[in-house]
């Protein structure tokens, strides 16, 4: 299949073209950067494919969670490419496009993925492989406080790593969870081309859908709301 990924999530701003059986991709990690970049790395890529938006079968997008302005940023490029060449676009998490990078550099069986909320929280996501080894959610992503993770105080006798840029911001989650994880994989943020194959199951799954129905997945709906414990 003929597929364009884009990511806008998290730092970085990711796209990755998978073309007659070809990759091209482009990743940079400039935070705030994502509307100037963007584009540029769409042109960029379809360009060293020698290719068309029309030519593509569909647009996958990396639909968080994450960062509230970068998901629209991504979701608004791809629904207007979408809307104007007549094609669907296929939601992927770009949390399992992490999970995907992990499981691909590291033989273990789960990956907790988290990524930065703010106001002290993550977004969790806990993956482990299905038959065709990608990346399936265990348990739905969801905020996830400072604490220890009531999922991964069950013993396992498989290896069960951590990912994401989440515990790298806040080192006391990790610091509260590390008895219970085998290793930290050294992937931050999703990379676009781990989301081809989970946007080409997903298209081949009916999961893909017109740009106008696209949503942002925000897990946290009220971005000014406090948390309960701080400050006036």
């Amino acid at each position: 299949m003929n597929l364009l990924a884009l990511d806008t999530s998290s730092l970085a701003c990711s796209v990755a073209l998978q073309y007659s059986r070809k990759l091209y991709a482009r990743h940079e990690e400039q935070p705030r950067e994502h509307t100037r970049l963007l584009v540029p790395m769409i042109r960029a890529v379809l360009e060293d494919a020698e290719a068309e938006i029309g030519d593509l079968d569909a647009i996958v997008l990396g639909n968080g969670p994450g960062s509230f302005i970068g998901m629209r940023i991504a979701a608004s490029v791809s629904q207007g490419m979408a809307f104007g060449a007549g094609l669907k676009i296929v939601p992927v998490s770009s949390m399992a496009g992490v999970a995907a990078e992990a499981f691909a550099e590291n033989d273990v069986a789960e990956v907790v993925v988290t990524q930065d909320a703010h106001m002290d929280e993550v977004y969790l996501g806990i993956y482990r492989r299905d038959e065709t080894g990608l990346p399936f959610s265990a348990v739905p992503e969801r905020l996830q406080k400072q604490e220890s993770i009531a999922e991964l105080e069950t013993a396992s006798k498989e290896q069960r790593f951590a990912a994401g840029f989440g515990w790298q911001r806040y080192p006391l989650l990790l610091s509260v969870n590390e008895a219970n994880l085998d290793g930290v994989a050294d992937v931050l943020h999703p990379n676009a081309q781990y989301l081809l194959p989970l946007g080409e199951e997903g298209f081949r799954s009916g999961q893909a859908r017109p740009p106008e129905d696209v949503v942002p997945a925000y897990l946290r709906q009220k971005v000014a709301k406090r948390p309960a414990n701080a400050r006036s």
